[in-house]
């Protein structure tokens, strides 16, 4: 079972790779169908195995014979892990699949911040969509909703009352911690808004002091909003009991 998750994962990831390409293009992530990059060729069947065409073709291109970035390899296989784990965590429950679904979002969501410096609003509409949905779901198998709706609002709050007084973060930041908010209700979603800050400044200072970046450039803080989140998913609660203990 814990292959065809991996399977899934892998399978997931290169939509999402996808995704990442065409989103801040502004393009449809279904038509037209997966081509190069480089040459435009359209992509044949046995052109598009998550991974193992990478692998079999050995990084490039089997048309033009341009090389295709690492990038999407490590997506792919960063989708398979962390199916993998939650699927230990988890089990095949409706929560596995929410979190799989939250996972893969904040993987492209960071990924295109971490390039551009942007979070692009239909991902944000999609990830509210969906959380949404499953609070519906939660509803209807009579379960407390209210601690997601806290939990949105305690994320994009924290983040505005930070852009208001410093000017430090941007908009994009409050509406990722909103829908993520929404998937992980109060308790995960102050763990994520705590973690993500020790995790920014850390890395942050790191960059800083090996000079690859200076304190004036820009550091996307989606990716450290995201991994925070993934820690807090597999590891929240333990961390929480730690805490309280």
């Amino acid at each position: 079972m814990i292959f065809i998750i991996f399977l899934l994962g892998l399978i997931v990831g290169s939509f999402l790779n996808v995704c990442i390409y065409r989103i801040p293009r502004d393009e449809s992530v279904v038509f037209p169908a997966s081509h190069c990059a480089n040459c435009y060729h359209k992509l044949a069947w046995h052109d598009l195995f998550p991974l193992f065409s990478y692998l079999f073709l050995k990084g490039r291109c089997r048309y033009c014979n341009s090389k295709i970035s690492i990038r999407y390899p490590i997506i792919e296989l960063l989708n398979g892990l962390i199916y993998i784990l939650l699927f230990i965590k988890f089990g095949l429950t409706l929560i596995f699949i929410k979190y799989s679904i939250l996972s893969s979002l904040i993987i492209v969501i960071s990924v295109i911040d971490l390039f551009t410096t942007d979070i692009y609003t239909n991902t944000i509409y999609f990830g509210t969509a969906v959380g949404i949905i499953f609070i519906f779901i939660f509803l209807l198998m009579k379960q407390n909703i209210i601690t997601f709706i806290i939990g949105a609002l305690i994320g994009a709050g924290v983040i505005s009352i930070i852009i208001l007084t410093t000017h430090g973060m941007g908009w994009g930041d409050a509406e990722l911690l909103f829908v993520i908010g929404l998937f992980l209700g109060v308790k995960l979603t102050i763990v994520t808004v705590f973690l993500s800050f020790i995790l920014g400044g850390f890395i942050g200072s790191l960059l800083i002091l090996l000079k690859i970046k200076s304190r004036k450039d820009y550091i996307p803080f989606g990716p450290f909003i995201s991994l925070a989140t993934l820690i807090s998913i597999l590891w929240g609660d333990t961390l929480l009991s730690f805490y309280i203990f």
